[in-house]
């Protein structure tokens, strides 16, 4: 990864970070494990499927690609 790249993966992760906090119930934000649980349910829920979704349709862009070439 370049310094570029890994500056930008930090400014997105932040902004993410952000949104799920915003998502999440403030009584469960006060233990250590109260954030973990919290964080691991948002990540199943809406980061995971996307990265699956992404990188299946990338997937299957370059399985195309070597199809036709």
């Amino acid at each position: 990864m370049t310094p570029a790249q890994a500056q930008a993966l930090k400014v997105h992760l932040e902004a993410i970070a952000q949104i799920l906090y915003a998502e999440s119930d403030p009584e469960a934000m006060k233990t250590l494990e109260g954030i973990e649980l919290t964080l691991r349910e948002q990540i199943q829920a809406h980061v995971s499927p996307e990265l699956g979704r992404f990188l299946s349709e990338w997937l299957a862009a370059r399985k195309q690609e070597e199809c036709e070439g």
